[in-house]
């Protein structure tokens, strides 16, 4: 029921699967029970004709005896046919019970036991009492007096069996309920294009919010439901002012950085034209100092990529002209720069910031390297990655998490910040990428940077 509830689709489906089985139910029920109520009047009708004509054939012959014209309905002549007459004779106030003094051939040898209820001249009632066989019977009955013989009350009977009214409204239930499950099958299928027409907005807006926190637009669409759109046009005017205020912020941090970059370069001038202990510190400092300023620059930076769109960064060429770099920067040690990468990997980071990840890691690994660095591609788990593997001492297990540290290294005799691998692990984690340190099967360092953490990718 929480998940249920949870859900626009599922609520309305229920809803109106709900009302519509009950408006059914419903409709057949009042269906049968109007069918029924017309087949009992014109039963009753049909009765009524029966007893008319039973009246209309009485007659009292020459010496006064009570006499029938044969009735019209031929089932009046055929034993236990399910349709009879009877006419009695009204007790006297002495008498205890009616006498049959005249019945239907249909009764054959049988009477009908009708109860013994006050009726007035010409009132009819309605009974059902038991038939000859049995059956239930649907009984018809009315007072009768002769013009010449008033004193002569006779109660005029006629009754039919209930199975004739009965019957039409069993053959009536099961073409209703046919063409019920068929009316109930239409408006299902009615309510789930409905259902699905009335949310489909919903799920291109969910696309478009997708798009939008991938990278892939800068705004939601124009083109929505009226009901939708002011909330669209509410969303893009949030979206509008977040870029305006990150754009501010980025500039004013750029607008500080040169400015503090400016007397620094003055103080790290001064510095390295002293040669005492006092300088070198001062030059190792600005140097930190510098590399702060560059990180907050890049963080700006990345702030305002989020607002744009990020096309797929082809990885391979990228590599070749990092590594053509790093010969030349290297090129006083005989390096073998390896590259297997496949030329159709790709990812969704700005090119920026994939060539300074693997600028910082390729450049890392030929510190450290002996003579040897292989840089290849591969996939686990459906996630992409791609491995810097250098033939160095490699990194212990238990420093891996301080070497990430900023301005932490493993070896402090080795010339460097501290900071390379901090950057890389930072700017992975703002890009939705993942940085890892591990081993390689034949010793050294493997940096591993996975191009889609697991989180992103379940996000996505």
């Amino acid at each position: 029921m929480r998940r249920i509830a949870a859900s626009l689709r599922q609520r309305l489906l229920l809803g109106t699967l709900l009302w519509m089985l009950a408006s059914i139910a419903a409709t057949g029920w009042l269906l049968e029970r109007l069918f029924t109520e017309h087949l009992a009047r014109q039963f009753d009708r049909e009765l009524q004709l029966h007893l008319n004509q039973l009246a209309a054939n009485l007659e009292f012959d020459a010496q006064d005896a009570l006499r029938i014209q044969p009735l019209s309905d031929p089932r009046l002549q055929q034993p236990y046919s399910g349709l009879y007459w009877q006419i009695d004779r009204m007790p006297s106030p002495a008498q205890t019970g009616a006498q049959a003094v005249q019945r239907s051939r249909s009764l054959w040898d049988s009477v009908l036991h009708v109860p013994q209820d006050r009726l007035d001249d010409g009132e009819r009632h309605t009974h059902r009492v038991l038939g000859p066989k049995g059956e239930m019977l649907r009984m018809s009955e009315r007072i009768f007096r002769f013009d010449e013989h008033p004193e002569v009350p006779l109660r005029l009977i006629v009754a039919a069996n209930e199975n004739w009214l009965e019957k039409p409204v069993q053959e009536l239930r099961k073409p209703l309920f046919i063409s019920l499950a068929g009316l109930a099958g239409g408006l299902l299928l009615a309510v789930l294009f409905q259902v699905w027409a009335g949310l489909k907005p919903l799920t291109r807006l969910r696309r478009e919010l997708s798009a939008l926190r991938a990278g892939e637009r800068s705004t939601l669409g124009q083109t929505h439901p009226a009901e939708i759109q002011p909330l669209v046009d509410e969303l893009n005017a949030v979206l509008h002012n977040n870029s305006e205020f990150t754009e501010r912020a980025r500039q004013q941090a750029g607008n500080l950085a040169h400015a503090v970059k400016t007397p620094l370069a003055v103080i790290a001038n001064a510095a390295r034209a002293e040669s005492s202990a006092l300088g070198q510190l001062v030059s190792a400092q600005t140097a930190l100092a510098n590399a702060e300023i560059d990180r907050h620059l890049n963080r700006a930076r990345n702030a305002a990529r989020a607002r744009h769109g990020i096309g797929q960064c082809a990885v391979r060429p990228l590599v070749e002209g990092i590594v053509r770099v790093m010969q030349k920067v290297h090129g006083e040690r005989t390096l073998d720069f390896v590259i297997a990468i496949d030329d159709r990997l790709s990812c969704r980071v700005q090119a920026e910031d994939l060539q300074e990840m693997l600028g910082n890691l390729i450049d890392n690994a030929s510190k450290w390297a002996q003579r040897r660095i292989r840089i290849h591609s591969g996939t686990d788990a459906g996630r992409d990655h791609i491995d810097i593997d250098d033939d160095g001492p490699g990194i212990p297990q238990e420093q891996r998490a301080f070497v990430l540290q900023r301005g932490r290294r493993a070896d402090e005799h080795t010339p460097g910040s501290g900071l390379g691998l901090a950057i890389v692990d930072e700017l992975a984690e703002q890009c939705a990428c993942q940085l890892e340190l591990l081993d390689p099967p034949h010793g050294g360092c493997r940096a591993r940077l996975w191009l889609t953490p697991p989180a992103q990718r379940q996000a996505r």
